[in-house]
């Protein structure tokens, strides 16, 4: 062997030893690396996501509130559309008001023509009131002159034929009196023994009348109950409509929550209370809204099926079913990344805190439930003060 091939052999050497440690070292370091990633994941799962539960199937909620008339009528105009964006109170269908307004102006004369009778019962009584004291008087008189002539009785001052006109006298004056009294009785009664105008039978069922037809009148402008956004629209210009005739409805974008459709398994530490993380399709990731857990349905899809669930062959199969959790969803968020009924969600729920009430508990109030205003009388109790101020002075 020659010196060239020598140094070559003893180069070698050397090269092969290295080429193995080398191996070693990358094969310590990728298991090292993936004994790491391991660990990585196993902290995630008991410290993070075994306190977890998520599901893609989810959906945005809200109330629909319908609109239908109290009223039957005709449209006249309806002021909306689908799609439309309104505010409590604003009109969306106004009907012909030409009936209710005629019997408005009924109801008003009504009202006017009680007040009158009203005064001449006033009148009537207070002349026969009159009446009782003149014929009381009469009798007074009759009496007076009675005694006077017997005092005279069985001398020749008076005669047995003008102490009988006398006593005659007296019998007819109390008669007299007697009568009047009754018409006095009668007059009060029909007045209601002094019940003030205002509390008069009569007077008060002319002012229910009123009241009655104003009302009418004022729902021949079918409202919006609430502000939010119009939808189903079935309602068109000449249509007659009835009593609870469906119309339209209108959808509060800012009383929303989530029904998120969690498989019965993930309920078993699900609280209401809980919060919950979750993302709309219509903005991504980058939006995350935050709520809590309100509570649970009272069943599943197929909750009341009668049959349970049933291969091709005949057997039966167990099918996992979904519940319906309804999640809360806060207001500042929804005012700045509105959403709308039916977006599909993401929805996480953390379950780390078991201290709240079980899925199946009774779930509070956490949302407002829409409520319409009450009946504002004012402008009905003015008219009517203004009728009683001008008739019945």
């Amino acid at each position: 062997m020659s010196d060239s091939q020598e140094n070559t052999a003893a180069a070698a050497a050397p090269q092969k030893q290295r080429v193995p440690g080398r191996r070693k070292r990358n094969l310590t370091l990728v298991t090292l690396l993936f004994i790491a990633i391991a660990l990585g994941f196993a902290l995630m799962y008991f410290l993070v996501w075994q306190n977890e539960e998520e599901t893609e199937d989810a959906y945005v909620a809200g109330h629909l509130v319908q609109i239908t008339p109290q009223i039957a009528g005709t449209v006249r105009k309806v002021a909306v559309d689908d799609t439309d964006i309104v505010k409590k109170g604003d009109v969306l269908v106004s009907l012909d008001d030409s009936d209710f307004q005629l019997a408005y102006e009924r109801a008003q004369n009504d009202l006017i023509q009680a007040i009158r009778q009203n005064k001449q019962q006033t009148a009537v009584s207070s002349q026969a009131r009159a009446q009782v004291l003149a014929r009381k008087a009469d009798l007074a008189t009759a009496q007076a002159d009675l005694r006077r002539r017997e005092s005279l009785a069985g001398t020749d001052a008076i005669s047995g034929e003008e102490l009988s006109h006398a006593r005659a006298a007296v019998v007819q004056a109390q008669a007299a009196l007697r009568a009047v009294e009754a018409e006095e009785t009668s007059a009060q009664a029909a007045l209601g023994n002094n019940i003030p105008l205002r509390q008069q039978p009569a007077v008060q069922s002319a002012v229910s009348r009123i009241k009655d037809a104003w009302l009418n009148l004022q729902r021949t402008q079918i409202r919006a109950p609430i502000a939010g956004q119009v939808a189903k629209r079935n309602i068109q210009v000449g249509q007659r409509t009835a009593p609870g005739t469906p119309m339209m409805a209108v959808v509060p974008l800012q009383n929303l929550w989530v029904d998120a459709n969690f498989k019965e398994v993930q309920l078993r530490k699900m609280r209401i209370g809980q919060p919950v993380e979750m993302t709309a399709d219509l903005y991504g990731g980058k939006v995350v809204y935050h709520g809590r857990v309100m509570g649970l349905s009272a069943g599943t899809g197929s909750a009341f099926s009668l049959l349970p669930a049933q291969n091709a062959t005949g057997n039966w199969i167990k099918v996992v079913q979904r519940v319906p959790v309804r999640v809360s969803l806060d207001a500042a968020q929804l005012q700045q990344h509105p959403l709308r009924v039916g977006l599909s969600m993401t929805v996480t729920v953390d379950t780390h805190d078991g201290s709240g009430q079980t899925m199946t508990a009774a779930a509070e109030k956490n949302a407002a439930i829409p409520e319409a205003d009450a009946v504002d009388w004012t402008a009905a109790d003015e008219l009517i003060d203004q009728i009683f101020e001008k008739y019945a002075k």
